[in-house]
């Protein structure tokens, strides 16, 4: 497979960004916006957005022979392969022009962090954690969705722990290495941009 700085005219330096959050698993909460925190940054600092997510149901609406297998793999309950994710990632990123890209819901796990390095030869410079306690999010769920929150909350839970057992040790490697800029997600959206803001300050990435 082809190595994404080699792809690159002038073999520039590649800016990865990995964005994840358990504040996420609130859907569309308040304050919640993981995604206007991501539009603010293509704004704002330059960088491409890329959903794992998204691109792989791009592929599946494709209708390509590789889409037919992903959503063959979704429908039968099995977790698409690491390399598929990447392949696509990596084919986007080529196609962007763009050296720098925010990369959002990935990884998921070990499994998609190991992958990623060993196909693209990329460190992400940081990961961009939005943070949001447990007990928060079934505050907001029990504040929202009134008349039914036994379901939801039941739910919740079980998203949160499949997020603790996959992701957080995702988390854990690369704040080892100091590379994880943890942001409290529950404030109003132009204060969490702020605190954003003052991560991405120092990478002097920002759009002049």
């Amino acid at each position: 497979m082809q190595d994404v700085n080699g792809g690159f005219p002038g073999d520039k330096k590649i800016t990865v960004v990995f964005v994840l959050g358990k504040h996420s698993l609130l859907e569309s909460g308040p304050g919640s916006g993981k995604g206007t925190q991501c539009a603010k940054i293509v704004e704002n600092f330059g960088f491409t957005h890329l959903s794992a997510g998204d691109l792989l149901r791009a592929e599946i609406k494709s209708g390509s022979e590789n889409g037919s297998m992903i959503s063959s793999m979704i429908k039968e309950g099995k977790i698409v392969p690491s390399e598929v994710t990447v392949e696509l990632l990596q084919k986007a990123m080529l196609e962007s022009g763009n050296d720098k890209f925010l990369i959002d819901g990935f990884p998921r796990n070990e499994e998609n962090r190991a992958t990623f390095e060993n196909v693209t030869k990329i460190e992400p410079e940081f990961i961009l954690f939005f943070n949001c306690p447990e007990e928060e999010m079934e505050q907001r769920l029990l504040s929202r969705n009134q008349g039914r929150d036994d379901d939801n909350i039941e739910t919740i839970r079980k998203r949160f722990k499949v997020f603790v057992e996959s992701s957080i040790p995702v988390v854990e490697y690369y704040d080892m290495k100091g590379k994880v800029r943890k942001v409290d997600a529950l404030k109003p959206i132009d204060e969490v941009f702020e605190a954003v803001k003052a991560v991405f300050d120092p990478f002097h990435v920002k759009v002049r």
